[in-house]
């Protein structure tokens, strides 16, 4: 188990890099829509947040992940990966529903330790998880593979597709 870890640390600390500049990319992308373009607060997080996915996709796809063979569209793998931070900010969110409303705890200290700390850290979690295995993940073997387009169909003498 300790060298499994072992393995995973230069991956972990790629990712959280890049999930560094992603969170200061919507932050920054955040606070400028809210003030001097003055949009109201949930298109600017809406933009903020798809800015900041850009960016965590782009880092992961050409730095952390760059040695894996996509197995499907780049298209394709963005929107697994949107949907894998969407998840992630549902988790956030359903931390501070359960603290504030559930639990009572309804001062800013505790929507923040809640949203931002406890719901961050579990986000992040399952970011990662759905990041490393839903979008890039390598061949069963180990042996990274290339997509192949076609595929010769023996029994029908034809050529289908084939999106691995």
């Amino acid at each position: 188990m300790v060298s499994r870890l072992r393995k995973l640390g230069p991956e972990v600390a790629a990712f959280a890099a890049v999930g560094i500049c992603a969170y200061a990319a919507d932050l920054g992308l955040f606070v400028w829509l809210r003030g001097p373009v003055g949009l109201d607060p949930l298109t600017a997080k809406s933009l903020s947040f798809v800015a900041g996915c850009s960016v965590a996709y782009a880092g992961n796809a050409l730095g952390t992940y760059r040695k894996e063979a996509a197995q499907v569209s780049r298209l394709r793998q963005y929107g697994v990966f949107f949907a894998v931070n969407v998840a992630g900010a549902l988790v956030q969110l359903l931390c501070i529903a359960v603290s504030h409303y559930g639990l009572g705890l309804t001062s800013r200290r505790a929507d923040t330790v809640s949203g931002a700390g406890v719901g961050m850290a579990l986000a992040t979690v399952l970011r990662f998880w759905g990041t490393r295995t839903l979008v890039f993940r390598a061949s069963a073997s180990g042996v990274k593979t290339i997509r192949t387009k076609t595929v010769e169909i023996a029994d029908q003498g034809r050529l289908g597709s084939w999106t691995g």
